[in-house]
């Protein structure tokens, strides 16, 4: 960790979250991708102001990143976040593949003010029948055909 460099990115993702948040935009949520020395992108809550579960800062942010750069993958850059990542922005985060994950508040501070998903990381390791919301499992042969056809696509691009 370069920790004057990670302080003043982290600095300002919590920044953008303060901002936006006074601004009315969403939660208290911010976070920047930056590759080197630059700002590629910058993200901050936007799931009430845009009606949109997933605009969280951080996917915001990748998806910005991702556009900029004419690329799904995010090698060689870090994401700064204001807050650790709830589950589905740290899996987006893999799936970015940055290099780094660096974040100011954790998910129990994040907790503490309303923003609890511990309910979440427990039902992730569930099988899907024992989950707390009703999900069934139809049509898996239609569908594994279709990863068949993936598999034979001679111009897949692997992600």
């Amino acid at each position: 960790m370069n920790t004057s460099t990670d302080e003043h990115f982290l600095r300002e993702a919590i920044r953008l979250s303060r901002h936006h948040m006074l601004a009315g935009e969403g939660g208290p949520f911010g976070a920047l991708v930056v590759r080197g020395d630059q700002i590629i992108a910058q993200g901050w809550n936007r799931v009430t102001s845009t009606n949109d579960p997933t605009a969280h800062a951080e996917v915001v942010a990748i998806r910005d990143a991702c556009a900029k750069l004419n690329t799904f993958r995010l090698d060689g850059c870090v994401l700064y976040a204001s807050c650790e990542p709830c589950p589905m922005c740290l899996a987006a985060t893999y799936w970015s593949r940055v290099d780094r994950l660096i974040f100011a508040a954790s998910r129990s501070d994040a907790a503490a003010a309303g923003f609890d998903d511990e309910w979440l990381y427990q039902e992730l390791p569930r099988l899907h029948t024992e989950r707390k919301m009703p999900t069934a499992q139809a049509m898996q042969a239609e569908a594994q055909a279709v990863f068949q056809e993936w598999l034979a696509k001679a111009d897949r691009i692997a992600y």
